[in-house]
């Protein structure tokens, strides 16, 4: 069997152990336009503020591709895909024959319409690449910065920006924070944090132009303000990366369209990952899942059903476990309800910055914020996924010290004992 995959990230290899679970005899190729071993991209931020050295961003130890009998095309671009003949058609001419496929190609920066992105001092925020880049431009005595974003990107941008001595500003359309994983009162409290380590911040508002001939000199807001800046850092979000299969058979929605074996619409060609649509298990259908644990379980089934082991992707959710300094937070689910079906539990402490919030839906937790004070969250996490009716100890929710112990004692036996009740 010959199995090809696009990619080199997380739903890769997840792909690859999937593989080899099923199939040890296999050729497994893997093709990355990236010229590294396999790496965690959440850490390049954490490489950029000088917290983590380039050998232990590895997502897999070295010997990764050796052990697993698999030929790696490293800082080599797939170019296209012919689903007729099999193969998959490699920059330079050459190509990639396959039996089976996996589509794995992550996610790609979401660009504004804005004239000035091709400026000198314009980077994104997604690869290490782009960060090895910033930290040039950092050296050569770029000292301000301007980041389009406050989303996760966007903040872990200029968190790593302020550390190594820039001056940010983070400029968001919405009118908090992290938008997408917080409310206004938990989004409050970060900012807060936030501004006192030096980070400024315009919110409801957007970069209307870019100043400079052919490097970045400032940018002009949509209010008209103007900030002199070096550097910008367009970090507005992530989109599947669906250029490879654009104007093909492949069925695309938001992202690639896959069943719960991680199969598209096409024969032996599966998908995983950021770009590929997942089961959510709170939303009861499929969207785009763009965290790394879903994106290795679900390369991990791809690659158990391309070796022919039967497999379904059990459903994930969007949950972020993340922090700023020493500020943690955790977040899942559905954070800001827009329907009276849903029952809402909140706790605020804004001197510690501490934040509880749970989200119901008859009798089941469906979402939950955590900030700060973030011990047994992963409780509720577990009764989330695994619907449970919290009726009986909901008023417990909000404890700082939830746990096991506010469980009815059947349940809690069954619980500690691996059962379900």
């Amino acid at each position: 069997m010959n199995y090809v995959i696009i990619g080199n990230s997380a739903a890769a290899i997840g792909a690859v152990e999937g593989i080899r679970q099923v199939d040890r005899q296999g050729r497994i190729t893997i093709i990355s336009d990236e010229p590294y071993h396999t790496y965690s991209r959440p850490l390049i931020s954490y490489w950029l503020a000088g917290k983590v050295a380039e050998d232990r961003m590895v997502y897999r130890d070295r010997n990764f591709y050796e052990n697993n009998n698999v030929n790696p095309l490293l800082g080599v671009k797939a170019e296209k895909i012919d689903f007729e003949g099999k193969k998959v058609i490699l920059a330079g001419g050459a190509d990639a024959p396959y039996d089976k496929l996996l589509i794995a190609t992550g996610g790609k920066p979401i660009v504004p319409p804005l004239e000035g992105l091709n400026k000198q001092g314009v980077f994104s925020f997604l690869k290490f690449d782009d960060v090895k880049e910033i930290k040039k431009a950092v050296s050569a005595g770029s000292k301000k910065a301007v980041i389009i974003g406050a989303g996760l990107i966007g903040l872990k941008a200029a968190e790593a920006l302020v550390k190594i001595g820039v001056e940010v500003t983070v400029v968001e359309l919405a009118n908090r924070v992290l938008p997408a994983i917080l409310d206004e009162q938990a989004a409050a409290m970060v900012q807060d944090y936030l501004g006192k380590y030096g980070m400024k911040f315009k919110l409801n508002n957007t970069v209307a132009r870019v100043l400079g001939d052919s490097a970045v000199t400032g940018v002009v807001l949509q209010d008209g303000t103007e900030i002199p800046c070096e550097m910008l850092v367009v970090a507005i979000g992530v989109q599947p990366n669906t250029d490879l299969v654009k104007d093909t058979d492949i069925r695309v929605n938001r992202g690639i369209v896959v069943n719960e074996k991680m199969e598209t619409s096409i024969p032996n060609v599966y998908a995983a990952g950021d770009v590929a649509e997942g089961f959510d298990i709170v939303y009861g259908a499929s969207r785009v899942l763009p965290l790394l644990p879903n994106a290795y379980q679900q390369g991990e089934a791809a690659g158990r059903n391309m070796a022919g082991a039967e497999t379904a992707f059990a459903g994930g959710l969007a949950m972020n476990a993340i922090g700023f300094g020493d500020l943690p937070m955790l977040t899942a689910g559905i954070i800001k309800p827009d329907s009276e079906e849903y029952e809402v539990l909140a706790k605020a402490e804004p001197e510690t910055a501490s934040y509880r919030k749970v989200v119901l839906r008859d009798g089941c937790i469906v979402g939950y914020i955590c900030l700060n004070r973030v011990d047994r969250a992963g409780i509720m996490t577990g009764l989330l996924k695994d619907k449970i009716d919290v009726t009986p100890f909901k008023d417990r929710l909000l404890s700082y010290d939830f746990g096991y112990v506010d469980f009815p004692e059947e349940f809690r036996k069954s619980r500690l004992s691996g059962g379900v009740a």
